[in-house]
């Protein structure tokens, strides 16, 4: 081999090889992953803008549906009990079949607890009343002792 021959072939490597570095050096130095980070955030924004303006779309068809002053009076009856001026709101809610069961209801129609019954004693026993021992009808005195006996 000449030393002709071996000075061409280097040369014939090197335009290939410094356009080979030349575009790994653009590469690197180009934000490529940033582009292709923000072309997926760009397609998310794009997805939430259709959904508010399928929204929007949606708000405007009820709009043109409550414009007219009756649906918008009907609306206001119906969904916040709304009443014209002058009138009064009568709410009717459904009752029990008459008696009125444990449970159920007002808790003021409910029948009282008596304090023996519902366990209030101070030492956590269910407090027991000691039969009367006297014939006579108690007075007044021990009938509110027996009546506040809970709070021994």
């Amino acid at each position: 081999m000449t030393p002709e021959r071996v000075g061409a072939g280097q040369s014939r490597w090197l335009f290939p090889l410094s356009l080979v570095t030349a575009v790994a050096l653009l590469v690197s130095w180009f934000p490529l992953g940033t582009l292709l980070h923000q072309r997926t955030a760009l397609s998310q924004v794009r997805g939430q803008i259709a959904v508010v303006q399928s929204q929007e779309a949606a708000l405007a068809q009820q709009r043109r549906a409550v414009s007219s002053s009756t649906q918008a009076i009907l609306r206001a009856r119906q969904q916040y009990q709304l009443v014209e001026p002058g009138q009064s709101l009568v709410q009717v809610l459904p009752g029990s079949a008459g008696a009125v069961t444990p449970g159920s209801g007002d808790p003021g129609n409910q029948p009282l607890v008596a304090p023996a019954v519902a366990g209030l004693g101070g030492s956590g026993e269910v407090a027991t009343r000691a039969p009367a021992t006297s014939a006579r009808a108690p007075g007044f005195l021990s009938r509110l002792v027996r009546t506040l006996e809970f709070w021994r």
